[in-house]
């Protein structure tokens, strides 16, 4: 019977330790250049869902001398915020994946000024 109590216990201590994590936005930023210019810049954004948050990929125009610390991941509320850096003269076009692992789950990310409502798939 102290082997069931002690069982209890401890399980109960486990989801109370579960039920008080604090909230989070991790990321992982993955780029290559594709091009020289941004004459074929395609507007298409893909968004794949799984276990450890949300891939997105798409395609965007950036420095040539762009950094992954150059961008700003952010949460406030229900919204992720990804702002990259405004490109100048120097630009080359660049495919993006970018890994978002956020808790509480999120509904929203807007991209520098594109808000996109995120329904995560089954």
């Amino acid at each position: 019977m102290k082997n069931i109590k002690l069982i209890f216990l401890l399980l109960m201590l486990m989801v109370m330790t579960a039920c008080n994590r604090k909230p989070f936005v991790d990321h992982k930023l993955k780029f290559e250049k594709i091009s020289d210019n941004c004459e074929n810049l395609k507007p298409a954004f893909r968004m794949v869902s799984n276990v450890a948050g949300e891939r997105y990929e798409f395609e965007k125009c950036l420095d040539a001398n762009f950094t992954k610390d150059m961008m700003i991941v952010s949460r406030q509320g229900d919204t992720v915020f990804v702002q990259f850096p405004k490109h100048g003269e120097h630009s080359v076009l660049n495919k993006i994946t970018l890994d978002i692992d956020s808790y509480p789950r999120y509904n929203f990310i807007t991209i520098d000024d594109q808000t996109i409502n995120v329904i995560p798939s089954n």
